[in-house]
């Protein structure tokens, strides 16, 4: 008989332990762990970590087998691996009816159970009676299931099962935005039953998915049939959401210690090494304890002082578990494994250590016990002096959890396993620098003339569709089609996953489908129901967009590859050449970069072997796809040309000019342009648009237009007209702008659904001729008939709800509609599309410009913060109504022109244009002055001045003075006085000019200090930049900070650490009075400083300000009363602080000492919040800034609290 080697004997001894500690508590019917002897239920999650040690010395084993009974004792171990694995399988798979209505209904109540009974599989819980929505225990399963899978276990066994582990994936895909309870299973910390989105559940459902993609179930002996699919967009959409709130948790929590789990063993989520050190930093220094971490900072769990008779807490009673909350060994284990993983031995052996120091010995072996806590008789002591006190352990013993990492972290110390062994997929490697993704893009002419323009012109050789055999091409939302058909199983009553949108990276990869190879043209450039596609501009900066988030997201094999269809829209006017962006855009591809991205231009075909290959074998099953899809999959698709022009001009006549020729361009203009601010002020939009804009009205008739005005009583077009009158005089107009008002009185007064009769045939009705004139508009570069005409149609965004959930994923709340509440709606979860469609127009009533205004910024938002996210660092809350409001003050300012006429600006802009000036708004960046010579259309080019963006530097000094001279000798015969040339077209120069526009010279209109001398007598005209009236005020320009002000207010930008001081201050008080509303002091017993759910309280108090620049105000008040709460003399302030009569006295000594200085009373005006107008206008620091005069208003307001003798003052 051979003798047992070393290593043997002591993996026995292993497997003495594990058997003591842990097979000890598995049913031997089903498989599954009990929590405790004599404790029935089974936690998936508990049992998932429970089977890990066991699998572990299962692959020692096999690894240092070499007698047969070390054979024998790893297959025994693999089995109750399997046995464990398949037992939670089939507790799930029961539930395959509350699986398939999750994915539409995304309902707690529809959630799979997260516990059972250990011996008999079935429920323990009501749906209604526990919180058993917890994603992340679902996602730790699928992702064992990886690794173990592909360690060598067959878990499972057929392909019904490998359907219902593909449903699986659909229902953790949509983590990202769906609210659960967590890790800790309570949700809200409050332990209120509130579910909240955790960043411990969205990472490990990422890791989930990454590691079951592309996974055949069936291992080496599997097919085709038995590979799980995971669409790349939902991993990506994971992943920034995840990092976008590490080191946080959750609302509720700032810092959790089972993020653990998600930054080291078992998910390696995190890819940024940078956040995986300061997520591990602050769990550290925030949580870390004598005998392991809290699970979060208040935890009130098997506390002392906890009244475990009560399943919630009190809000304020939170604050009495501070600094006693138990602390968790198991994370220790966590830290230990994180050290092996990361080759950090001085981490492994400090947590070692300290963990023998405090293992508790039970039945003959050392157990991690399940926490420690502060014994009732020490816990004032404890509060007094933190970690001072020894604790006693409690709760479960062994806890199962932190027993199996435990041991599973000591096989590896020991050398019996390796990191790879448990980690197969390499998940490890997670923050290893990738290399830099080279994208591939393809370009596809729909029509012979186009690639030979292509070709000509740019010498881009290009194909048809007709020539790139053998790969077809198809647009996007076929291939959501085709994945709609993946997971089905008729026997299970699983439909399959959600026909949702395939984004960026999902279309940049190729596909092999039934043989055939398949390119699919993305979403972004096959847009079929909203107008922003139809501008070129608009379309291109949209796919830079996109092309940098698919740089920043691709991480799989191949390269990406897009394929950009060459259509009639992308031409000039003329048909005869290609837009300046999109020759410019071609031109930067060829050079091999494009916005900083690695590019490579070259035939479809050519890409075939470097590009990421596909084959989605779901569908090679013949009885389970319908015929009729397969013929649409191989069809050729439509050419976007046929869709858009085949019918153009079947009922409207077609615009020739916008008049007769006996009126000159001028008066044509202000024709059309009086008419649509008539129609603005009649919907009273201004009134909502512009409060507290500055400049006069203008005449919008005069005279001799009057005499000339053959349409006059057409342009009111009263609801009361008769229809067959109305219908008439559409099929004899001309303009665009006639044929609007004519349609829209037509859908007022008989609906979208009457037919019209033209021309005595059935079939055109209102509806079809808006859709008419829609599409015409669109192709002229109208944008305000076209949002007229697409608001009318009732059309949504495309994308609306995911728009909507990249901003609120991201701990941004968003508002529609126009304060006050209740017209100003608040949006604080994902809504369906059809819902958020309805609240929106809901909110601005019968003003269907306004909605479909919205949602163009809610998309464009959502493009920023998927790109540029540093955009929003201080902004929580994102008020589109205000947004609007403070685009059309920018424009009225900037034109000199009145409310009204703003709004209609700002309807008027290209959607290209649009989305620039909300990026200048929330960027920060100052207008300037430039030289356009773009033609106005109608009329002859001419020298015009408009306005511009961009940061100077110093050394554009010398030259930005020589324009700035040459600008003011241009201006008093340039600057046009008629609304024609402050038109739409003219407005482009208030944009940031595209990314692919190189060589234009811009400067700043705020000048320095430095420059404020030179500005005197060397600046543009003021009145070219701001309305008459203003003038130098302080050293600055008159206008300037309240300017600045009314941005950032409508913004709710506020200084980085606001609501930390906040609570600080809050902290010293009663409480605080905003606007007649309260913050009352103890919310800091149920909030800690950090915490997000703090500060949306704070923000939701501001948000009830209508008036942005006050808002503003009152945020510099608050900066200057937290210095109360910062001052070691200041104990307590006996009262609340009402912040407005702080604010107001401060505007009052201001006005003294202005007074006193000789101004006049004209001057110093109040608006109605007794606020002096000039106070609004005065910069933040300096002897006259609203700082200096606040701090003397505190020190007026709180004197008694000070004493008779200070030092320095703290305001710098």
């Amino acid at each position: 008989m051979r003798s047992r080697s070393n290593s043997g004997v002591k993996l026995d001894n292993y497997a003495r332990v594990i058997q003591k500690s842990i097979l000890k508590y598995q049913d031997p019917v089903t498989g599954l762990f009990s929590a405790s002897e004599g404790e029935p239920h089974a936690w998936v999650r508990d049992n998932l970590y429970s089977i890990q040690a066991v699998w572990g010395l299962a692959l020692a084993y096999r690894r240092q087998a070499d007698l047969d009974e070390d054979k024998a004792k790893c297959y025994e171990l693999e089995q109750s691996v399997v046995k464990c694995m398949r037992s939670l399988l089939m507790c799930m798979i029961r539930q395959s009816e509350k699986l398939e209505n999750f994915k539409t209904s995304q309902s707690a109540n529809d959630a799979l159970h997260a516990k059972y009974h250990c011996r008999t599989r079935s429920i323990v819980v009501g749906d209604h009676d526990w919180g058993h929505l917890q994603l992340d225990a679902t996602g730790l399963y699928i992702l064992m299931l990886a690794q173990m899978s592909v360690s060598g276990l067959q878990i499972i066994y057929s392909l019904d099962e490998v359907a219902f582990v593909q449903n699986l994936v659909f229902y953790i895909s949509s983590a990202y935005r769906t609210p659960d309870y967590g890790i800790w299973e309570r949700g809200d910390k409050t332990n209120h039953g509130v579910p909240e989105l955790n960043a411990s559940s969205v990472g490990m459902c990422k890791a989930a998915l990454e590691a079951i993609d592309e996974l055949n179930l069936f291992g080496s002996s599997g097919g085709p049939q038995s590979v799980i699919h995971v669409t790349p967009d939902e991993k990506a959409l994971c992943q920034a959401i995840l990092e976008s709130m590490l080191p946080r948790e959750s609302n509720s929590k700032e810092v959790d210690a089972g993020l653990l789990s998600i930054i080291g063993y078992p998910a390696f989520a995190v890819n940024d090494l940078h956040l995986v050190d300061i997520t591990k930093q602050a769990i550290v220094n925030k949580l870390q304890g004598r005998y392991g971490c809290s699970r979060f900072l208040r935890d009130g769990y098997k506390t002392a002082l906890e009244d475990s008779s009560r399943l919630h807490y009190e809000l304020a009673e939170l604050k009495m578990f501070e600094d006693i909350e138990c602390e968790w060994p198991v994370f220790w284990a966590y830290l230990i494994l994180d050290g092996i993983f990361n080759d950090n031995g001085q981490q492994v052996v400090e947590y070692h250590d300290a963990l023998k120091e405090i293992l508790v010995v039970h039945d003959d072996v050392k157990c991690i016990p399940e926490l420690y806590t502060v014994p009732a008789e020490r816990v004032e002591h404890e509060k007094t002096n933190p970690h001072s006190q020894d604790r006693i352990p409690t709760g479960k013993l062994p806890h199962l959890w932190g027993q199996s990492l435990y041991l599973l972290g000591q096989l590896l110390m020991d050398g019996y396993l390796a990191p790879g062994e448990i980690d197969p997929l390499n998940r490890r490697f997670a923050t290893a620098p990738k290399p830099d993704v080279v994208v591939q893009i393809a370009i596809l002419a729909e029509e012979k003339r186009y690639q030979a323009m292509l070709k000509e012109k740019l010498g881009v050789h290009a194909k048809t569709l007709d020539e790139i055999h053998p790969i077809r091409v198809q647009p996007a939302r076929i291939l959501a089609s085709v994945y709609s058909h993946m997971g089905r199983c008729p026997k299970l009553k699983l439909s399959g996953r959600p026909m949702t949108e395939i984004g960026i990276l999902g279309t940049s990869k190729l596909y092999i489908i039934k043989g055939h190879t398949f390119a699919f043209i993305p979403n972004l450039l096959d847009q079929r129901d909203f107008y922003m596609t139809l501008d070129t501009d608009m379309l291109i900066d949209m796919m830079l967009t996109e092309l940098q988030y698919l740089s920043t997201y691709w991480n799989m094999l191949g390269r990406p590859i897009i394929t950009v269809p060459i259509h009639r829209g992308m031409l000039t006017e003329d048909g005869e050449s290609f837009k300046p962006s999109l020759i410019s855009t071609l031109r930067k591809i060829q050079s091999g970069y494009l916005y900083g991205v690695r590019v490579v231009l070259g035939p479809l075909e050519s890409f075939l072997s470097t590009s990421c290959l596909t084959r989605l074998t779901f569908l090679e099953d013949e009885s389970s796809v319908d015929s009729a899809f397969i013929d649409l999959l191989l069809s050729r698709p439509p050419t976007r040309i046929h869709r858009l022009h085949s019918d153009t001009g079947r009922f409207l006549a077609s615009p020739v000019t916008e008049s007769g020729p006996e009126m000159t361009q001028e008066e044509q203009r202000n024709i059309l342009q009086a008419r649509l601010a008539g129609r603005l002020r009649q919907r009273r939009i201004s009134a909502d648009l512009t409060s507290s804009l500055v400049g006069p009205d203008i005449a919008l008739f005069n005279e001799a237009l009057q005499k000339k005005m053959r349409i006059s009583e057409s342009a009111a077009l009263d609801e009361e007209s008769n229809p067959e009158v109305l219908v008439r005089q559409l099929q004899t107009s001309g303009t665009l702008w006639e044929q609007a008002d004519i349609l829209n009185a037509l859908y007022r007064l008989k609906g979208a659904n009457w037919d019209s009769m033209i021309d005595g045939r059935s079939g055109s009705t209102v509806s079809d001729l808006i859709e008419e004139l829609y599409e015409r508009a669109g192709q002229q570069g109208n944008w305000m008939v076209v949002r007229q005409m697409i608001g009318l149609l009732h059309r949504r965004v495309c994308g609306l709800a995911q728009s909507t959930t990249d901003l609120l994923v991201r701990q941004k709340q968003v508002t529609v509609g126009l304060p006050k509440e209740p017209r100003e709606t608040t949006i604080v979860r994902p809504m369906p599309n059809d819902e958020l469609l309805n609240i929106i127009i809901e909110s601005f009533a019968e003003d269907t410009d306004m909605a479909v205004l919205t949602q163009e910024i809610i998309m464009y938002l959502a493009m920023f913060i998927r790109a540029s996210p540093e955009l929003f660092n201080d902004l929580l809350r994102l008020r589109v109504g205000l947004i609007i409001q403070v685009m059309a003050s920018e424009l009225a300012r900037h034109l000199r022109c009145s409310g009204e006429e703003a709004s209609m600006h700002l309807m008027s802009l290209s959607p290209f244009e649009m989305k620039q000036l909300i990026h200048n708004i929330l960027s920060g960046k100052e207008f300037g002055v430039i030289k356009s010579t773009r033609p106005t259309p109608g009329t002859s080019t001419v020298k015009e001045i408009a306005l511009q963006t961009e940061r100077s530097s110093k050394g554009d000094k010398s030259k930005l003075v020589n324009m700035k001279r040459k600008l003011k000798q241009q201006v008093s015969t340039t600057r046009p006085n008629s609304l024609e040339s402050r038109g739409p077209r003219s407005l482009s120069g208030l944009i940031s000019p595209p990314v692919w526009k190189q060589g234009v010279k811009f400067f700043d209109q705020q000048f320095t200090d430095r420059q404020s001398e030179l500005s005197r007598n060397q600046s543009v005209s003021s009145d070219l930049i701001v309305p008459s009236g203003y003038a130098q005020y302080s050293g600055q320009k008159r206008g300037q900070w309240v300017r600045r002000r009314r941005i950032d207010g409508a913004l709710n930008r506020v200084p980085q650490n606001f609501y930390s001081r906040i609570w600080r201050l809050l902290e010293k008080c009663y409480g605080l009075v905003i606007g007649g509303h309260y913050i009352p002091g103890y919310v800091t017993k149920e909030m800690t400083p950090g915490e997000l759910k703090f500060a949306l309280l704070v923000e939701n108090v501001l948000n009830h300000i209508p008036q942005a620049e006050y808002r503003q105000l009152v945020v510099e008040t608050l900066i200057v009363l937290t210095l109360l709460g910062d001052a070691p003399r200041v104990k307590f302030l006996s009262d609340n602080l009402n912040v407005d009569s702080v604010l107001l006295c401060a505007s009052d000594l201001f006005q003294k000492d202005e007074v006193n200085d000789g101004a006049s009373d004209e001057l110093l005006t109040k608006d109605s919040n007794k606020i002096c107008t000039e106070f609004y206008d005065c910069a933040p620091s300096g002897p006259y800034g609203t700082m200096t005069y606040l701090s003397k208003a505190v020190a007026v307001s709180f004197k008694e609290y000070f004493p008779e003798n200070v030092g320095d003052c703290a305001v710098s």
